[in-house]
C-alpha cells in the first residue's frame, strides 16, 4: 500500500479543546486532612500520634476547666500521675487478661559495648536494632484511674462515706488508626468513686446527668448507649456480653467520623468489686469496696466541637464560647 495514501484510511480526529474536558471533582478532604491543613493537628509520621496546635490545646484546657467547675462542689481529692505506671501494678491489675493488644510497655537498651556496636551497625544498615531492648519497670498508663487503685489500697480502709478522686493523665492504647478520634496517646479526665454499691451507683447516675447536660450545652448532638470494653479474643466476647447484660458501662456518643459510627466521648463505668478485690480496697466495715468512674476523652470532645462548630474557633456559637472561655 502506498504509505502516502494511508492517512486517508485513518479516522479523522477532531481537535480537542482542553478547557472543554470535564474534570472529575476532587475527592473531599477527610476530617483528619482538614485538621492537618489547618494546623490544628500536626503529623509525626505515625498514625494516631499527633502534635497539637495552641488553638487545639486551648479547647482541651477549657474543657478540663469546665469539668472541674461542674464537679467542684463534690470535694474530690485531685491527684495527677505521669503517663507511666509501675509494671508490677500493671501486671496485678489484670489489664493483660482483657486487653493485651492495647498495652504499651517501655523498653530500654540493656546490652554491653559489643551489643551497642551491633545496634549502631543495624541502624546504619537499616535493620532491626531492638534485639537488646528489654522491658523496664514502667508501663504506659492505659487509663487514668489505673495508678490510683494501689495508692488508695495502701491508705487502709475507706472512711465511712467512701472516697472520691479527680484524675487527669495522658494514656496509651496501641490501636493505630486514620480516625482522628482514635489516638494512641490521648488525655483522659476522670472522677473515681469508691464506697458501697449504692454510693458508687448514685455517683454514676449523677454524672450521667451532668455529662449529658454539659455536652448539650456545648451544642453537640449525642446519644447515651450501653457499651462494652474492647476485650481481646473469644473469651473477651463473653466478657463484653456480660458487661452489656449487667449495664456496667454506658457511653455518651457524638457523631465525629461518621453518623453511622459515632464516637464515645464520655464513659460511665461501674466496676462492681473488681478493683476492690484486686487491690484489697476495703470499706470502713471491712467489706470489699465497689468502684465506679466517669471518663472524659478531652481530645475526642475537642474533635467533636471542631467537627460540629467548624475549624475556626472564633466563629463558634457565642453560647459555646461562653461555656468554654467565659
Amino acid at each position: 500500500m502506498d504509505q502516502s495514501l494511508s492517512s486517508d484510511l485513518l479516522p479523522v480526529q477532531e481537535a480537542v479543546n482542553p478547557e472543554a474536558i470535564d474534570e472529575a471533582p476532587p475527592a473531599p478532604r477527610s476530617f483528619l486532612d482538614r485538621l492537618f491543613d489547618r494546623g490544628l493537628l500536626i503529623r509525626t509520621g505515625v498514625d494516631g500520634l499527633y502534635g497539637r496546635s495552641g488553638a487545639f490545646e486551648s479547647v482541651v484546657e477549657a474543657l478540663d476547666r469546665l469539668v472541674s467547675r461542674i464537679g467542684a462542689a463534690d470535694g474530690a481529692e485531685a491527684l495527677r500521675f505521669p503517663p507511666g505506671m509501675a509494671r508490677s501494678s500493671f501486671e496485678r491489675s489484670g489489664y493483660l487478661k482483657g486487653f493485651p493488644h492495647l498495652a504499651g510497655t517501655v523498653h530500654s537498651f540493656c546490652g554491653n559495648e559489643t551489643d551497642h556496636a551491633r545496634l549502631l551497625a543495624c541502624l546504619d544498615a537499616g535493620e532491626d536494632w531492638t534485639a537488646k531492648q528489654a522491658a523496664t519497670d514502667i508501663v504506659l498508663t492505659p487509663a487514668a484511674c489505673y495508678p490510683l487503685y494501689p495508692v488508695a489500697a495502701a491508705r487502709g480502709r475507706l472512711p465511712e462515706g467512701g472516697l472520691l478522686f479527680d484524675l487527669q493523665s495522658y494514656c496509651f492504647r496501641h490501636e493505630p488508626s486514620l480516625e482522628p478520634t482514635r489516638m494512641q496517646l490521648f488525655r483522659m479526665r476522670e472522677y473515681v468513686r469508691m464506697g458501697t454499691p449504692e454510693q458508687v451507683l448514685a455517683f454514676r447516675e449523677l454524672w450521667l446527668e451532668r455529662g449529658t447536660t454539659m455536652m448539650r450545652d456545648l451544642g453537640l448532638p449525642l446519644a447515651i448507649d450501653p457499651a462494652n470494653d474492647p476485650f481481646f479474643g473469644r473469651a473477651g466476647k463473653m466478657l463484653a456480653n456480660n458487661q452489656r447484660a449487667q449495664a456496667l458501662k454506658f457511653e455518651l456518643n457524638v457523631p465525629v467520623n461518621s453518623e453511622d459510627k459515632p464516637t464515645a466521648c464520655l464513659s460511665f463505668n461501674y466496676h462492681q468489686d473488681h478493683f476492690g478485690t484486686t487491690w484489697g480496697i476495703e470499706q470502713a466495715d471491712g467489706t470489699t469496696a465497689h468502684t465506679a468512674c466517669v471518663g472524659f476523652g478531652l481530645e475526642r470532645i475537642t474533635l467533636a466541637l471542631l467537627r460540629h462548630h467548624g475549624l475556626d474557633l472564633d466563629a463558634w456559637p457565642a453560647e459555646v464560647r461562653a461555656q468554654l472561655f467565659g
